[in-house]
């Protein structure tokens, strides 16, 4: 097996990590690695599940902060390219008035993901609620919503690696 794969969620990451995850991969242990942290896949397949989902943690953490009108699974999103979610504000005017709504669409790949990765990516769009930029009181929020954070961000990175290289894991 290449040793040399390209780990394109993994830019950024110091190159000790990366050795030790390109080490993993040749030994074919990444997956092994994962199902022990994370055994099996979430229960939510629907937008409806999803969007319930994701009211129920806004109403936990960010309950004055403004309303959703919808949360899906999207097709469309380029994991690689684009984001793993995308939270989006649209305003437009409706008579006299101008429309806000909030829409957040998460990748269709996390529909066979572990719940704790689907959290992670529901966490940081309900954090755009809040702070628009990826900054240091972002990040706060996020670890406040979900104190695990961190770690999930990168065992997701690791997950959409195994998929990119071997297929589906769940």
């Amino acid at each position: 097996m290449n040793t040399m794969y390209d780990l394109n969620y993994l830019a950024g990451y110091p190159t000790q990590v990366t050795a030790q995850v390109r080490q993993l991969i040749t030994e074919q242990r990444l997956g092994k690695l994962l199902l022990n942290r994370y055994p099996t896949a979430h229960k939510i397949k629907t937008d409806k599940a999803l969007y319930d989902y994701t009211v129920e943690l806004k109403n936990q953490f960010l309950r004055k902060s403004q309303s959703l009108s919808k949360v899906v699974f999207d097709n469309k999103i380029n994991v690689l390219h684009q984001a793993l979610g995308v939270h989006a504000f649209v305003s437009r005017v409706q008579g006299a008035k101008l429309k806000a709504k909030n829409e957040i669409r998460v990748g269709v790949v996390f529909k066979t993901a572990p719940l704790e990765f689907l959290r992670m990516i529901v966490v940081h769009e309900l954090a755009h609620l809040k702070e628009k930029d990826h900054n240091k009181a972002f990040y706060q929020l996020c670890v406040h919503m979900e104190p695990s954070y961190h770690q999930l961000e990168f065992d997701l990175r690791l997950y959409l690696t195994y998929l990119d290289l071997f297929g589906e894991l769940y």
